[in-house]
């Protein structure tokens, strides 16, 4: 952008990160005065806001300004509405910036994908996350640590900061290193979670001494963790990942692994029935003939998790995933089911007949 490149190009984020507004305001900063940014989300947005937006964009490119679109979550628009983008991006009618949390391979046309470059942003570090919530910490006018000093931020001291209220928060720097390293790699996260701890004391004025300090502990930080980290794991593709790592462990034998993204699955407070349905789908798909006895558990897993729910579900799921990860295992029932649907969509002309000695005959008896 900076070299004023002219070439549109998708973003694959593993977090959601506001990235679209990062971008319109280094836009306007690195751009000149001549370029005409339109910013849009597909999750609220049509193909008649393209339509405008391409409307717009020939009709400022006669005075010489071009265009730069932002999308985004564009994977909330179809393959078919994604097919509006072609030819505007073909012939430079404006440049394209889609962002996306989604997997681009699938979830965007691969007609428009061929035409874009892709850029992969991974998950913040720790280090990130602490020097987002120190500097968190600085913008409530609070005093903080220089993060930039390795000695200030190994030590023990504690971070004070006080807002418009008066009201002085103490933060032990161990627990923002502890939140900076839980949030995994989610900076809303970790700012959400330390912004419900010091709401929640703030009500809670039982906890608050004379002089309007308040001590923020690392119980305060988990609750408020809890009630963000965990849902926007169920909420988001995040959930398809852990499920998909679940599979692979359990496919692999690794029995202590799949008891670990079996934990994660449930802390993210998901219907345990659900879980054992993927158990019965993995009892078939890995081990199917080299142990039948496989899906006999995985589906009286289910029935018990239908019957009695969590918590008391969890151990029921837990024997089960261990089961399976070391039962044998055994593929050939699903690559021969898939070489037949293979066979099938495949063949040139007519399906085969059925024989006549295997077609239904009424009169036998």
């Amino acid at each position: 952008m900076e070299a004023k490149i002219k070439r549109s190009f998708p973003f694959n984020e593993d977090f959601v990160t506001s990235l679209v507004n990062i971008i319109v305001c280094l836009s306007k900063k690195l751009t000149s005065n001549n370029v005409h940014i339109v910013n849009l989300s597909a999750a609220s947005s049509g193909v008649k806001s393209i339509k405008d937006a391409v409307t717009a964009a020939k009709d400022k490119s006669k005075f010489g300004c071009k265009t730069i679109v932002c999308m985004d979550e564009i994977h909330c628009f179809n393959k078919l509405q994604q097919d509006i983008f072609l030819p505007h991006v073909e012939t430079g009618t404006f440049t394209l910036i889609g962002c996306t949390t989604e997997n681009p391979f699938y979830s965007l046309n691969p007609a428009l994908l061929s035409r874009c470059r892709m850029f992969v942003l991974n998950k913040l570090t720790e280090c990130n996350v602490t020097e987002i919530l120190h500097k968190a910490i600085e913008y409530i006018n609070g005093r903080m640590l220089d993060v930039r000093k390795k000695e200030q931020i190994n030590n023990r001291e504690q971070i004070k900061f006080h807002s418009n209220t008066k009201i002085k928060y103490h933060v032990d720097n161990n627990i923002i290193q502890w939140l900076a390293g839980a949030c995994d790699g989610d900076a809303r996260v970790a700012l959400n979670a330390l912004e419900l701890a010091t709401l929640a004391r703030q009500v809670d004025g039982s906890k608050t001494s004379r002089n309007n300090d308040i001590t923020i502990t690392l119980e305060d930080i988990k609750e408020g963790l809890i009630k963000t980290h965990m849902i926007s794991v169920k909420e988001t593709n995040q959930s398809h990942h852990i499920y998909s790592a679940l599979h692979k462990s359990i496919r692999a034998g690794k029995a202590n692994a799949s008891l670990y993204w079996l934990a994660r699955i449930m802390a993210a407070k998901e219907d345990p029935v659900n879980i054992a349905r993927r158990l019965v789908r993995i009892s078939s798909e890995d081990i199917g003939l080299a142990d039948p006895d496989a899906l006999g558990v995985a589906v009286h897993t289910m029935h018990g998790c239908q019957m009695i729910g969590m918590p008391e579900c969890d151990v029921l799921l837990g024997q089960c995933t261990v089961y399976l990860a070391k039962a044998p295992k055994s593929r050939s029932i699903y690559n021969a089911l898939k070489a037949a649907e293979k066979m099938i969509l495949e063949c040139e002309g007519p399906q085969p007949t059925v024989p006549l000695h295997m077609r239904y005959n009424s009169d036998r008896k």
